[in-house]
């Protein structure tokens, strides 16, 4: 043990002494008696861990300490309980119902002080919670062994009332009341032991029917690689050759017996077992449709397999500096995800890539532009073609800025990290420390809030404004106006004239106000791109529609943000632009070098905003911008979107930077669409089997299973994504047929 531990007992012992004086001192005052409990959260091993199941890890004292208690003369032996046990107890002595979902029971020493007739009224009361809950739980609970035997007791505790009421008070009563004490305790105990068992119990059917349909899925892209990278960017999967084999047929027997016996021989219910056989059989021929084509592509990667299309599809790679980094920060970051620690903290991980990434995108500009002399002038020739052979001076000064600003980008991208890291604590161990949005939404710093607010939109209008049409402008001048006068009404910010910082109106006519002018912006970039695709094959037509859309987004972003988060969206769309600018179109990054980046700002700006793995850092408040009531499907819509801003934005710069990068590479958005699905497949795949491995873990409910919740529905967004990467490929396929 750490010789700090005497230390910190004694510690705690005099500040556990200090609230015990004055909770005495109250209750000399005729105050009610006062109850002080003293637990545990977790105990921990010999070695420090705290995340096992090990009988140092999960034991924990628990010291109850009141005036209504008889004061003992020594010290027994402790007795065991569940940490269940609490809630009853609890809610019982404060004079509260039982929670509904409490699997708890009484425990008994803390009211062996009252009547005898009160015991047998708390034990019947926590008795009747925990039968209804059995009800609820299990469908054959009249056979339950806990269950018939509260019935016995509660039949006796009428007997015992009945003598009770007519005033018998002999030794023959008090031994019956013991009796049907003792008889209310094994009750309790059994049905507590059985609805434990019930909701300890995992449905490992299904869990690892939806294991194998994932890592299916995950071969597939795995397998796909070399095609998926090629220059043609086109996977050819042997659907339906598989479809008409006879493996198909013989692995759909397979598993359809594999169900039926599962399914007529599992004791307890299982979700997969309560489909529909049409659901049961499109499931299993989904999966053995998958297991075929994994056995063709698998057959593809073989040394001596016959080329596709004339090509050999392994080609041969090299891996720069900067791609070793991509690739082992990627899977990194996935092997960390198995700590819980890792899990609470991801927001330093990603902080950590950042960073790393900073400073080799540096080290690449530095090769660049500070290489030998001999190879400067087709460099030259390369970053900066020019009509006339002969560059001017013009040219010259040209290039000598680029230079400059595209080494200032790097150190640029690491200070607003830093700043906006700052910005919103978040994870655990620091979560509760000040940051600047507390400061910024103090009232005191109302005007210092609204001048940033002011200078952010004004920014951020700058930045959006450069590739949309008139109309779109007007309308993102007005929607941003419309933004600050929302933040206003709500209280947040000030307008100039503006005397008294009380509010007159909710903001919802404001708020409304700025939708009209993003469903605007949407519909007009949404006309372009459709007309670019139907119409006429015009590349500016396609590149402007992208952006407008992706301008319609960034405004409806500006209003459901908090007016402190605002530098995060300037932030995001400054580092966009001059990454854009300066680095991924100069150094020729490839669609994959180019995805991987952007994937990686959007996980950390996900953070920046104030996120965690944590349910309740998600501010459910937006779900009501510009609403009076509760509306399910806007407010679902609106909580997602503000969540998700980061990796939403980060995802449609990416669409709309690939799509302007046809003329350099026709094949981007395949290769963009590609990485983008591998690099979300690949960390969710490994979480759900860390997750099933550790679904005993001690941190699997508040830690784990949050997490699980974030995955899967940053899984979902990318399939959207994705969808709509699909969809532009689609179209530049058949423009060009």
């Amino acid at each position: 043990h750490s010789s700090l531990i005497q230390p910190k007992l004694l510690e705690m012992d005099d500040v556990l002494k200090k609230i015990h004086s004055s909770l005495v001192s109250k209750e000399a005052e005729g105050s009610l008696p006062y109850l002080l409990v003293l637990c545990g959260d977790h105990g921990m091993s010999e070695t420090g861990s705290h995340g096992g199941s090990s009988e140092p890890e999960i034991s924990t004292p628990l010291v109850l300490i009141s005036p209504a208690f008889r004061r003992k003369g020594g010290m027994k032996k402790p007795e065991v309980v569940e940490q269940v046990d609490l809630t009853p107890t609890l809610a019982l002595g404060l004079g509260l119902p039982i929670s509904q979902n409490s699997v708890g029971r009484v425990i008994p020493g803390v009211f062996e002080e009252s009547s005898l007739r009160d015991q047998l009224r708390f034990l019947h009361l926590n008795g009747h919670q925990l039968s209804c809950l059995l009800k609820d739980s299990i469908p054959d609970y009249e056979k339950d062994a806990g269950f018939e035997q509260f019935r016995v007791a509660e039949k006796a505790h009428g007997n015992w009332m009945k003598l009770y009421l007519e005033g018998n008070a002999s030794e023959v009563l008090m031994n019956m009341g013991k009796k049907v004490l003792k008889q209310y305790l094994e009750a309790l105990a059994a049905m507590s032991s059985a609805l434990s068992k019930q909701l300890g119990k995992y449905d490992m059917y299904s869990m690892i029917a939806g294991m194998v349909f994932v890592f299916q899925l995950l071969l597939v892209l795995v397998l796909a690689m070399p095609e998926a990278l090629s220059g043609s960017a086109a996977v050819d999967l042997p659907v339906l050759s598989s479809l008409f084999s006879l493996p198909f047929y013989l692995l759909c027997l397979l598993l359809a017996s594999v169900h039926v016996l599962v399914c007529t021989s599992a004791e307890s219910s299982c979700y997969f077992c309560s489909l529909s056989w049409g659901l049961v059989f499109a499931a299993v021929a989904f999966s053995s449709a998958m297991f075929c084509i994994l056995i063709s592509l698998a057959t593809r990667r073989l040394p001596l397999a016959p080329k596709v299309h004339g090509k050999n599809t392994g080609g041969d790679w090299s891996l720069s500096e900067l791609d070793v980094l991509l690739l082992a920060g990627t899977i990194g970051h996935t092997l960390s995800l198995a700590a819980s620690s890792f899990v609470e903290e991801e927001h330093q991980t990603w902080y950590f890539l950042l960073n790393t990434l900073c400073l080799a995108v540096f080290q690449d500009v530095c090769r660049k532009y500070f290489r030998e002399q001999r190879g400067f002038g087709e460099e030259e020739e390369l970053f900066l073609p020019s009509k006339d052979s002969h560059p001017s001076s013009h040219h010259k000064s040209e290039m000598s800025s680029e230079k400059w600003l595209a080494l200032a980008t790097p150190p640029f991208t690491l200070v607003c990290c830093r700043l906006l890291r700052s910005l919103n604590q978040t994870g655990v161990q620091w979560a509760h420390l000040p940051d600047v949005g507390h400061w910024l939404n103090s009232s005191d710093h109302k005007t210092v809030l609204s001048l940033l607010s002011a200078f952010c939109l004004v920014l951020i209008y700058l930045l959006v404004q450069r590739r949309c049409s008139l109309v779109s402008k007007f309308a993102l001048a007005l929607g941003l106006l419309g933004v600050y006068s929302y933040r206003a009404a709500v209280g947040n910010v000030l307008f100039p004239w503006q005397q008294s910082t009380r509010t007159t109106s909710k903001g919802t006519v404001e708020a409304r106000f700025v939708y009209v002018f993003v469903l605007g912006i949407l519909f007009t970039g949404t006309k372009g791109l459709l007309r670019s695709q139907i119409l006429t094959t015009d590349a500016k037509l396609k590149s402007r529609g992208l952006w407008e859309i992706y301008s319609g987004l960034v405004l409806l972003v500006s209003l459901l943000f908090r007016a402190h988060n605002l530098p995060v969206l300037c932030c995001c769309l400054l580092i966009q632009t001059l990454m854009a600018q300066f680095i991924w179109k100069k150094l020729h990054y490839d669609a994959a070098q180019t995805t991987i980046m952007h994937y990686w700002f959007g996980q950390a700006f996900f953070y920046f905003q104030g996120n965690s793995n944590n349910i309740a850092t998600v501010d459910i408040s937006v779900g009501f911008v510009g609403l009076e009531s509760y509306i399910e499907a806007p407010a679902i819509v609106l909580t997602a979107l503000s969540t998700y801003a980061g990796p939403l934005l980060w995802a449609c710069h990416l669409v709309c930077y690939l799509s302007s990068e046809r003329e350099r590479s026709p094949v981007a958005i395949g290769h963009g669409c590609y990485c983008l699905a591998l690099l979300r497949s690949v960390p969710a795949a490994a979480y759900i089997v860390l997750v099933t491995v550790l679904r005993y873990h001690l941190f699997i409910w508040s830690v784990f299973s949050p997490k699980l919740l974030y995955e899967s529905m940053h899984l979902l967004l990318t399939a959207g994504v994705c969808l709509f990467f699909i969809t532009m490929e689609q179209s530049h396929s058949t423009s060009k047929s």
